[in-house]
């Protein structure tokens, strides 16, 4: 496939934004590779700038459940544009979204819309300490919570991709009260709770780590979170920014039957645009100003046109059957991708849950960080380039996942199947 356009743009990109693209991962550096710009999309396919078709599996990083331009989501879209863009002011699509929201997803009484996955996380953070008067918490290796300064400390996504331990501009005072502990590892957190349990504010942690590749929780992880913050009377919060209304649509939370105290969301609830909320108990939630002195404000909190789309996506999302039509979608992928990696001699381990998906080149499970990073990442970088040039878009990283749509069809997995059959027996041909 040519890309002369695409490059062109990359070049000019690059004098007028750093490093050429607004979050690094785009860049595509740790793949040996240079961004596709792109055009327009529609369903599961993809259009760059030269005139390319891919079938894509970033779905604009998780909120893309039905594929792109779903008719019911432009349609709210237009209809809410008629109005205004933005007024800075209560609307009544922002109590129907929370409405939704709240009826489900299990743990949230009370929710604040914001206006990414970072602005939750954050705020999360800040109420925890705010109502428990405590300062410290506990995070987990390779669990990106956003590029808040407490946060990036061992974190996955963009900053494992990049190899970034942390960040210079996050001084050192403020990442002192967060513990990055190895994901799965209970007794990790019952030892550190043992030593600091008086101290910690919260434990926040991706239910299904979705930022290191896609790693599951151990069996009884999850539930020793829980049984260890109600002890030392900690919060718990789940960062369901990537897999609320995408596992499930009460989010992993309803899978596992676990209730945190507060919930990060974002991408689905948004239908693409940008957003995000944080919810929870209502004792919790009403120290948030201006009903309480925890402070958070957004001058476009609560979009109406982010809070159209939401509705819109949560309103189909409902209908009878979806997820089981698009879990089969995702199940299908995962067992063909490794299939095609048996036939072609090459190790790979391959997780799944719901509609996210996540393939290392390794022959161990994958089961934290460490793990994830004991990977190929020499293999992954010319997998993804060689299935780029086989038309199947994939996020360049080892450590992101990858996102079924509902657009995607049995025909679409197949020849994506395909494509990967044929690029890893290429590769082990070289090796």
């Amino acid at each position: 496939m040519k890309r002369e356009n695409s490059n062109r743009l990359f070049e000019k990109a690059k004098k007028l934004i750093p490093g050429g693209v607004n979050s690094p991962v785009r860049a595509c550096k740790s793949v040996d590779s240079s961004p596709v710009f792109i055009n327009r999309a529609d369903g599961c396919r993809i259009f760059d700038e030269d005139g390319n078709e891919y079938i894509d599996y970033i779905g604009s990083w998780g909120p893309m459940i039905f594929g792109h331009r779903h008719p019911a989501v432009i349609d709210a879209i237009h209809s809410a544009l008629k109005n205004g863009t933005s007024f800075g002011a209560p609307t009544g699509l922002e109590i129907k979204l929370a409405e939704m929201i709240i009826e489900a997803v299990p743990s949230i009484e009370m929710v604040r819309m914001v206006n990414s996955g970072t602005e939750a996380a954050m705020s999360a953070i800040r109420l925890a300490r705010g109502f428990t008067g405590r300062d410290m918490i506990i995070k987990f290796d390779g669990c990106y919570h956003g590029h808040s300064d407490a946060l990036l400390v061992e974190a996955g996504s963009g900053v494992a991709t990049l190899g970034i331990p942390g960040s210079p501009g996050v001084p050192e005072s403020f990442v002192s009260g967060t513990l990055s502990l190895p994901f799965n590892n209970i007794k990790s957190v019952e030892e550190a709770m043992e030593k600091h349990g008086s101290e910690i504010a919260c434990i926040i942690v991706e239910p299904v780590a979705g930022n290191m590749g896609l790693v599951l929780p151990g069996d009884g992880f999850l539930q020793a979170l829980r049984s260890l913050t109600e002890k030392y009377n900690a919060l718990l919060i789940f960062d369901e920014v990537m897999t609320g209304f995408r596992v499930a649509y009460g989010g992993a939370q309803s899978v596992y039957g676990i209730v945190p105290d507060l919930t990060c969301l974002g991408k689905i609830i948004g239908g693409g645009l940008p957003v995000g909320a944080y919810g929870g108990k209502r004792e919790i939630m009403e120290h948030i100003a201006p009903q309480g002195p925890v402070y958070q404000a957004g001058t476009l909190s609560g979009n109406p046109l982010a809070m159209a789309a939401g509705i819109a996506t949560l309103t189909e999302l409902k209908k009878p059957g979806f997820y089981d039509s698009l879990n089969s979608m995702s199940e299908k992928l995962g067992k063909g991708l490794f299939d095609a990696a048996k036939k072609a001699g090459i190790n790979v381990s391959v997780a799944i849950s719901g509609s996210m998906l996540g393939m290392f080149f390794t022959k161990e499970k994958v089961i934290d960080f460490e793990s994830a990073k004991k990977s190929d990442l020499k293999m992954f970088a010319s997998y993804y380039r060689n299935m780029l040039q086989n038309g199947i878009y994939l996020a360049p990283s080892q450590f992101e996942a990858l996102f079924v749509s509902s657009a995607h069809s049995a025909e679409d997995i197949d020849q994506t199947v395909y494509a990967a059959g044929k690029v890893m027996s290429e590769l082990n041909g070289k090796q």
